[in-house]
């Protein structure tokens, strides 16, 4: 790992200008996405801006129709909310399902969305439920938003201050998850909300997370999981790895999509 120099500003304004600062610098949160690959030698800043001293950051509140979630709330707070828990349950056990303690201890919803891993969980939660990426200058659509493998619209000194999560009538996410990483080799994330039902995937695609429209479709007729039981997605673009090959990511999609239906009730 190379030398850096580390900031901890404690407004968003500080953290923005040090970032602004220096060429090379990246901002950093749980440091779950950024210090392995530094450690590698693949990434090498010359800053490294902490949101760690950030008030506001870390904030859950109930907007009504919908929670917003602070950038830096870590997968733990998300899954212990009693709000998230209350207002959308399927983002709380979502939460509950990422990696291992100390990863969900460390790890941040903002973090997460803004390194797009294509296996990660919240991008399948944040376009099934239809959230918005609030960020330091502009509100971005989570359809708009994941752009395919580690790619988002975000600038390179702009910064995720929060996730906004319209709440639905009902959703529940389902993954085939790595056994060693957490990791989804396939999930699944139904929900039912204020723009009908949509059906988002993530882990299975090397180009990150999409929706089935024939799914979403088969559901709004008939929300069940009969619905989606005959649906089979095309193997074309899908990972394959030790994990699972093309084929058989393919077949997970619509085993997990089934259990998520039935996860709803």
């Amino acid at each position: 790992m190379n030398d850096f120099t580390y900031h901890a500003p404690t407004s968003l304004d500080e953290a923005l200008a040090a970032l602004r600062g220096a060429e090379g610098a990246k901002l950093i949160a749980g440091g779950h996405s950024l210090l392995p690959v530094m450690k590698l030698n693949l990434a090498a800043p010359s800053d490294l801006v902490s949101l760690a001293g950030v008030p506001g950051l870390a904030d859950i509140s109930d907007d009504g129709d919908s929670v917003t979630v602070g950038a830096m709330c870590t997968h733990a707070q998300v899954a212990g909310s009693a709000t998230v828990q209350g207002r959308i349950p399927a983002l709380a056990a979502m939460a509950d399902g990422i990696g291992d303690a100390q990863v969900r201890n460390a790890g941040t919803i903002g973090g997460s969305v803004a390194h797009n891993d294509p296996a990660a969980d919240y991008p399948a939660a944040c376009v099934a439920l239809g959230a918005t990426i609030v960020t330091d200058r502009r509100e971005i659509g989570a359809d708009d938003f994941f752009q395919g493998m580690f790619m988002t619209p975000l600038a390179g000194d702009e910064v995720v201050t929060a996730v906004r999560f319209p709440v639905p009538s009902r959703a529940a996410y389902a993954k085939f998850a790595n056994p060693a990483s957490k990791y989804a080799v396939a999930g699944v994330m139904v929900a039912d909300g204020p723009d009908g039902v949509r059906v988002a995937v993530t882990g299975a695609s090397g180009d990150g997370v999409f929706r089935v429209g024939e799914m979403e479709a088969a559901l709004a007729g008939s929300f069940s999981a009969d619905a989606v039981a005959g649906i089979s997605v095309s193997s074309d673009g899908m990972l394959s790895d030790t994990a699972a090959g093309a084929d058989y990511r393919a077949h997970l999609v619509t085993v997990m999509a089934k259990r998520a239906v039935e996860a709803c009730g």
